[in-house]
């Protein structure tokens, strides 16, 4: 009897829009959703803030580049105009008020909103007034020649009182060598100037015929107070039909300029025997005229309005080889028609000029840089005056006088400025310098960018140049022929070494491994020539050796072999490194470097930078690297392998080109690195903005720049500004390597991406 059994089951329905799936299936909607929406806020908001950071870093920027804006303030009849024509103009710090000096030897002090007189101050002499000069515009110090060929000094001041919790200024002229006139010449003064020292007084004066010099001593005694003078006067060439003279600050140059623009430059050095110097010509054709000559704040170059609208620069510039100076010309600015005056900026290197047509241009005299071109007065103009803050300007035509209201703000700032060669006062040559403060207040603060982008690009450059070889070469050993075991040890050490703090690496390399490089520079280029060899030369003998004994290191363990090799050839270098400089360098290695291939070395340099900032860049370039190399497919390399390629083989032409689109990411994000680095670059470097390749000196930063003076500087001024605009070239040129590396990652990835 044959049993038979029913085999036939059916399979039961699963229900997939149950209430509860269908719940868990919104939810997970919805989460996927929220994730989606949150990465996109997320990345969003990164975009958003860098753009956020470079408009801000724009907005910090853009005022250094506008241009100046004049507004007229007050116009008025000329103050006291019987007493004459206008010789000189000026006004008080506040601006409040103005002074005029006369031709008949008054000065009036009037009220610069209104035109109201506030004080005449008569001329003490009845002589004749033939000549006038101003020693400087900051000094206050005057000077009225006399047809008897005396010469009355004579200074304004301003005193501030408050009564009725109100300022009041009140003007006030005084006589510093007495009310009565020095005697200069015996001759009627026809042109004058002179320079006040601590101990002396220098005029030079010009008559129809003749000329002279004098040097006036003032003695006090300090019991009585009585001033004592003493006067020495020489007799000069004479020069005919004189336009302008000055003397230099040091009192040691009298420059006589004519009508034509002949120049004459004579040495006061040794007053018993006044030597002509050198003559030279201002123009370049017979028809130009000059129109004024004076000194540029801080009494070093001499400004030279001509009849052709140029305002040409000079000053002394040395030669080298034999040690003099000589009067050279450094830049000009032109104006269309012929000059009417020319005013100086009292605490800025800057200068505004007056033409025919009544308008008026700013200029600063380094940057060459024009911020205003206005057209000021409809009539004949006559003279212009800075207020001492260069924030108003008088300018008298024949209507009378008018005060304008400037706003200037930073005039010394222009692209040539910033990126260009820039002559500077005292140098021999343009150059690019960065120097920003000084003790002096006729210092000239120079802003070029250059030392700054050079120094950083320098900084990276030797750190990368240490980091990427041993960094790459380390990554590609550890990722593919070390030990697993060994790798899970050494790799999250060399990632620890990121977490160090920067300012102790400065620390140590400026303070222990600067002086320990300088006493050892033979045993440090030892160690760079002789660790690789003797590496090389040790791998080689180890292939030589036994197996048996070879296979008593496990594979993949092999670099613990090398630590003592590493050791011993860094010991024989130090030990070896006396005994080299001993006997090949005199004992002096550095005076060597110094005297005999005139290397200039500083204890802090970019060798030291090197080492520092590639140990702390390291780390960065390994990792990436490191996993880069680590993620290639095992698929790809067994593959390779069982065609019957090697290890090198297989790592040189299937796993570094599939890994080189990380291998690039980590050299340009270790480059970021090495642009941005602040406290090793700061603490290792001296910190100096020079531009210079030697590895043997420093250099200065743009982030260590940064660090250092934006603490220090006055918010708003244009040091301030300057240093955003400095933190926005770095902003940029991170911008630019970033948008390479993706570029180049993108290309790479998608060459390599079908291995």
């Amino acid at each position: 009897m044959r049993m038979t059994k029913s085999t036939d089951h059916q399979m039961p329905e699963l229900d997939f829009n149950t209430p509860a799936l269908k719940r868990h299936r919104k939810i997970r909607a919805l989460k996927d959703r929220m994730a989606g929406m949150g990465i996109a806020v997320g990345g969003s908001s990164v975009i958003l803030a860098v753009l956020l950071i470079c408009f801000y870093l724009l907005y910090e920027v853009a005022p250094l580049f506008s241009s100046a804006s004049i507004d007229a303030e007050a116009s008025y009849t000329l103050p006291a105009e019987d007493q004459g024509e206008s010789l000189y103009l000026t006004t008080e710090e506040q601006a409040e008020v103005g002074m005029r000096v006369t031709s008949n030897g008054s000065i009036v002090f009037f009220s610069v909103a209104d035109g109201s007189v506030i004080d005449t101050v008569k001329n003490l002499r009845t002589e004749k007034v033939t000549a006038f000069a101003v020693e400087s515009d900051t000094s206050r110090l005057m000077a009225f020649g006399y047809e008897d060929g005396k010469a009355l000094i004579v200074k304004h001041d301003y005193r501030i009182s408050y009564p009725d919790s109100k300022r009041k200024i009140t003007p006030v002229v005084e006589y510093p060598y007495g009310e009565d006139a020095v005697d200069v010449t015996d001759f009627a003064i026809r042109k004058l100037t002179l320079r006040d020292g601590s101990d002396s007084l220098t005029m030079a004066a010009i008559g129809d015929t003749s000329s002279a010099i004098t040097k006036v001593t003032k003695d006090v005694n300090f019991i009585t107070e009585e001033v004592e003078l003493s006067e020495q006067s020489e007799p000069l060439p004479f020069v005919p039909d004189v336009a302008s003279m000055l003397l230099s600050g040091n009192q040691r140059y009298l420059y006589v300029a004519t009508r034509s623009g002949a120049m004459s430059e004579f040495d006061l050095r040794d007053f018993d025997n006044i030597e002509l110097k050198n003559e030279l010509s201002l123009f370049k054709d017979d028809a130009t005229k000059l129109v004024s000559m004076s000194y540029l704040l801080g009494k070093s170059s001499i400004m030279v309005a001509d009849s052709s609208g140029r305002v040409s620069q000079w000053f002394n510039v040395r030669n080298d080889e034999t040690n003099e100076e000589k009067l050279t010309f450094i830049r000009d600015v032109k104006q269309p028609v012929a000059l009417v005056d020319l005013a100086m900026e009292q605490r800025r290197k800057g200068f505004a000029t007056l033409d025919e047509r009544g308008l008026v241009a700013i200029y600063n005299a380094t940057s060459t840089r024009q911020v205003l071109n206005e057209k000021l007065s409809d009539n004949s103009a006559r003279l212009i005056s800075f207020a001492p803050r260069a924030n108003g300007l008088l300018l008298e035509d024949s209507k009378g006088l008018h005060f304008f209201r400037v706003d200037n703000e930073h005039p010394e700032v222009s692209w040539s400025s910033l990126w260009g060669k820039v002559w500077y006062e005292g140098y021999q040559e343009p150059t690019y310098t960065w120097q920003s403060s000084a003790a002096n207040n006729d210092f000239e603060p120079k802003y070029s960018l250059m030392p700054l982008a050079f120094g950083t690009l320098k900084a990276a450059f030797y750190a990368m140049l240490m980091a990427v070889p041993l960094a790459i070469c380390g990554a590609i050993y550890t990722a593919y022929f070390m030990a697993p075991a060994l790798r899970r040890k050494i790799k999250p050490v060399i990632e620890l070494m990121e977490a160090l703090p920067t300012v102790i690496l400065g620390f140590l390399a400026g303070l222990f491994f600067a002086p320990f490089l300088e006493e050892n520079l033979v045993a440090t280029f030892s160690i760079l020539v002789i660790l690789p060899v003797g590496i090389l030369l040790f791998a080689y003998l180890w292939s030589r050796l036994p197996q048996q004994i070879r296979w008593l290191v496990p594979e993949g363990w092999q670099p613990l072999v090398l630590i003592p090799v590493v050791v011993f050839l860094a010991w024989f270098c130090l030990a070896l490194s006396p005994i080299v400089e001993l006997n090949v360098f005199d004992g002096n290695v550095r005076g060597w470097i110094t005297n005999d291939l005139g290397i200039t070395f500083d204890q802090r340099n970019a060798l030291v930078v090197g080492f520092a900032m590639g140990f702390a860049v390291i780390p960065t370039i390994f990792s990436i690297t490191e996993d880069a190399i680590f993620s290639v497919p095992k698929s790809l390399t067994q593959g390779s392998l069982a065609l019957g390629a090697t290890y090198w083989q297989t790592m040189t032409r299937v796993v570094l080109p599939t890994a080189s689109p990380g291998i690039f990411s980590a050299i340009m994000i270790g480059m970021g690195r090495a642009v941005g680095e602040t406290m090793i670059v700061l603490m290792a470097t001296g910190n100096t903005p020079i531009m210079d390749v030697n590895i043997f000196e420093g250099m200065r930063t743009l982030a260590a720049n940064l660090a250092v003076e934006v603490p220090e500087s006055e918010v708003g001024s244009s040091h301030y500004r300057i240093l955003f605009l400095a933190a926005f070239v770095l902003f940029i040129f991170t911008f630019i390597v970033n948008t390479i590396a993706e570029t180049v990652r993108q290309h790479l990835r998608k060459k390599y991406g079908s291995l």
